[in-house]
């Protein structure tokens, strides 16, 4: 049996398709563990018995890390780097060091915005696959042959981390295995070119893609959220999920509200589930309350802090996001399609995935009105093609193997080690 580390940063998009593989991982007898500097987020997506070593870091949702909600473009991505992504593989390394010393593990799992796990695997000749939970790291890699100067400014970023914590004498872009790297999606979304060129921070290799493997997205139970009022579906009626996931409450009041309103103006044939962690749209109604009004306006937007994502897409006709990969493949895994906001990051990416492939519609985030958005609404609805494309994704996703595909890929990566003492 072997040993795989999960090197995770403190984001959930970015640990939630690790513990899929890690419980695949431990069902078939190895052992698994990770390193993060948020364990009790790790723990709560993973299960209380999950076994975590802590690393310090910044928290990008933390006070500290909450990026000013007008950086778009150039601007966003220099603060994402500076302030989020390098310091967060420089506070983690020490971390990533004590745990591979004491962990022993076979192959490092590194996710791809946690660069501490590539470049000390790489310092201490560790295997290290990359963890990819989101394909535009591909698309962007690509990009930066007509970006020079921002492609030279990335690989001095990088050049100048791997010499602080990593091996100075290694080459591999901590972004991009050069063993392997599992890629949570496929080409039926992201394109039949992409990660064809992923390869050293401010160049483009060719067939660097060999090494990428199309797992698909990786599902995995989680912990039950709060009760959910199942109760107040209507069958009769086509039902919306709106959500902005857990890093965009600080910006999201006005896009809410504008759903709210275009999907209030269509209670007649639709109701809406909108998630709402800052409260921005009001005081929920007391949940054994909510059941028991008559109001019709009640009974036709219910706004919650949480829900449980994966239950409800089952249920849903159509989804309303702002482009983040996790909930994008999600929505695809069930078939159901969406209409694509993206806010910043690889949003604009991944909502240019969504459109080409034929799945959704993208509306501007900070722009789009209430009328706007109820049209495209209606169009993912009720056009077939929308839902004709969201269900040849749902069938490639399924079809790659998700969790078990990529336990096998780093089974192969580790070796057989039948004699390998526990941890």
């Amino acid at each position: 049996m072997s040993g795989f580390l999960f090197v995770v940063p403190p984001l959930v998009g970015h640990i939630n398709p690790t513990v899929g593989v890690g419980a695949e991982l431990t069902a078939r007898g190895h052992w698994v563990a990770w390193a993060s500097a948020d364990p009790g987020l790790v723990r709560r997506l993973a299960g209380d018995e999950a076994a975590v070593f802590p690393c310090a870091g910044p928290v990008l949702t933390g006070e500290d890390g909450v990026r000013p909600a007008e950086l778009r473009g150039p601007e966003a991505l220099k603060f994402l780097w500076e302030r989020f992504l390098v310091p967060l593989a420089e506070a983690m390394a020490p971390g990533v060091r004590a745990a591979i010393g004491e962990f022993g593990p076979d192959v490092v799992v590194a996710d791809q915005q946690a660069f501490a796990g590539g470049l000390v695997a790489e310092r201490l000749r560790v295997p290290w696959a990359t963890s990819s939970t989101t394909s535009a790291e591909f698309t962007f890699a690509e990009a930066l042959a007509g970006m020079p100067k921002v492609a030279d400014w990335l690989a001095t970023l990088l050049h100048d981390l791997r010499g602080r914590i990593g091996d100075p004498s290694g080459t591999a872009d901590p972004r991009f295995s050069p063993h392997l790297v599992l890629a949570f999606s496929t080409p039926e979304l992201v394109g039949s070119g992409a990660g064809a060129g992923a390869g050293v921070a401010g160049e483009v290799t060719a067939g660097a893609g060999d090494r990428i493997r199309w797992v698909g997205p990786s599902m995995a139970p989680r912990p039950a959220a709060a009760d959910f009022p199942w109760t107040w579906l209507d069958p009769s009626r086509a039902t919306v999920l709106v959500t902005l996931g857990t890093a965009n409450t600080d910006v999201g009041a006005r896009f809410l509200a504008e759903c709210c309103d275009a999907l209030r103006s269509r209670a007649d044939r639709v109701q809406a589930v909108i998630v709402d962690p800052a409260n921005v749209l009001g005081a929920q109604a007391d949940l054994d309350d909510l059941n028991d009004m008559d109001d019709k306006d009640d009974k036709d937007v219910l706004i919650r802090s949480s829900v449980p994502q994966l239950p409800l897409l089952e249920r849903v006709d159509a989804v309303v996001c702002h482009a983040g990969h996790n909930t994008v493949c999600e929505a695809l895994w069930h078939g159901v399609p969406l209409v694509v906001a993206p806010i910043r990051d690889d949003q604009p990416v991944v909502a240019g995935q969504v459109v080409d492939a034929g799945a959704g519609i993208r509306v501007r985030f900070g722009r789009v009105t209430a009328p706007k958005l109820g049209a495209a609404i209606d169009a993912v609805l009720h056009e077939p093609g929308y839902r004709a494309a969201a269900e040849r994704i749902r069938t490639a996703f399924r079809a790659a193997g998700g969790a078990r595909a990529a336990a096998t890929h780093l089974e192969e990566l580790a070796g057989a080690t039948p004699s390998k003492e526990a941890p």
